[in-house]
């Protein structure tokens, strides 16, 4: 039996691509690198994406179609080529990524994405360039704290691959699973499509120079988490808790998560966020709603600084919900709070830099 082109190119004719419903050699997929020799054939087939969920089933139909339709003596070899480059591996995703911080707490309602999101602003009114990732997949509230609910961000061809161009306000480049998901239902999610989800948001976007790439990350210690840690060599985390012992007794989990040698985070500090409250009528006072320099003596016991104590005053709150964080206003006293609090970020990772090897990502074993 004599082979001939017509003859594969009709049998793969008759194989669809689940996608468009087309036939693959009318949808293009089929290269122009079609080999006969012999009894043999090879080719490739063309994707969208490297990472196309139709991929293998669509290559062992191809080869299932030569051997109906041809002969079942065919030897058929099938490369695979995408029309997009593929995704940088872990580890390498961010190279114009200086430093990755990690604000987590151990448990949540501590603030920890209100310091994530002041933290930035003030980084920002620093003179740096910032980046911030709401990692929290399931409560995301990036969006809402910086007034950009209906934002919608595009892709836009960036070296053979389309990324998603973060959404910029004051200054910060953000990105937020909330931009993607109905604010007003809760996202029902297994832990491998959240984990995807925040690969993409890593990976597949145009995050570009940046000075601190800022994670807010979910509360506890999840599989989200380990996601990160094994994405992103994250160059250190800062904790925050309020200074209650039942907060205080999950902070110690979230940095034991850092800490565990098989992960090697090196923890930056600890913020004491909700410190205490001062009425706006009465600023030269302080009420400990939550105890007293808990964070502070917790960092005392764990030899790490204590980067910032801020206190509790009502606007705080209005700015967030208002969508324009307390840091933009540095004569306030909590404005003030959260600069102190970046500069001493600043200085830490500094030193983290100086004196510590760069973080590795974490391996998983095959």
């Amino acid at each position: 039996m004599t082979l001939y082109p017509k003859l594969i190119l009709d049998a793969l004719a008759t194989v669809r691509y689940p996608g468009n419903g087309k036939n693959i050699v009318e949808a293009e997929m089929v290269a122009d690198n079609l080999r006969i020799d012999g009894m043999k054939v090879s080719f490739s087939l063309i994707f969208e994406k490297p990472t196309d969920p139709f991929m293998k089933s669509v290559v062992k139909s191809a080869e299932a179609a030569i051997h109906a339709y041809v002969s079942k003596e065919v030897e058929v070899t099938i490369a695979t080529e995408s029309r997009q480059a593929a995704r940088p591996e872990p580890g390498k995703m961010l190279p114009q990524v200086k430093n990755v911080i990690a604000v987590s707490s151990g448990k949540g309602g501590v603030g920890k994405s209100t310091v994530a999101a002041n933290l930035a602003v003030a980084l920002s009114k620093l003179g740096y360039k910032v980046g911030l990732l709401d990692a929290d997949i399931f409560g995301p509230s990036v969006p809402k704290m910086f007034q950009v609910e209906d934002a919608r961000p595009y892709a836009e061809e960036v070296g053979g691959r389309d990324l998603i161009v973060p959404i910029e306000k004051y200054g910060i480049e953000l990105l937020s699973i909330g931009f993607f998901v109905n604010p007003d239902q809760a996202t029902l999610w297994r832990g491998g499509m959240a984990s995807n989800a925040l690969k993409q948001l890593v990976g597949d976007a145009k995050w570009g120079e940046l000075d601190y790439f800022v994670l807010d990350t979910p509360p506890g210690t999840s599989d989200i988490h380990l996601t990160l840690l094994q994405t992103l060599a994250i160059t250190g985390a800062v904790i925050v808790s309020t200074p209650q012992e039942v907060a205080l007794a999950d902070a110690r989990k979230g940095i034991n998560m850092y800490m565990n040698d098989k992960v090697n985070v090196p923890i930056l500090g600890l913020v004491e966020n909700m410190a205490w409250f001062t009425p706006a009528e009465l600023p030269q006072n302080r009420y400990y709603l939550f105890g007293k320099e808990g964070v502070k003596r917790l960092a005392e016991e764990l030899d790490v600084p204590l980067l910032g104590q801020i206190p509790l005053v009502q606007g705080i709150c209005e700015h967030g919900d208002a969508g324009t964080p307390v840091a933009l206003d540095e004569n306030t006293v909590t404005g003030q709070a959260f600069l102190q609090l970046a500069r001493n970020v600043v200085e830490q990772t500094e030193r983290r830099n100086a004196e510590l090897a760069p973080t590795q990502i974490v391996r998983t074993k095959k």
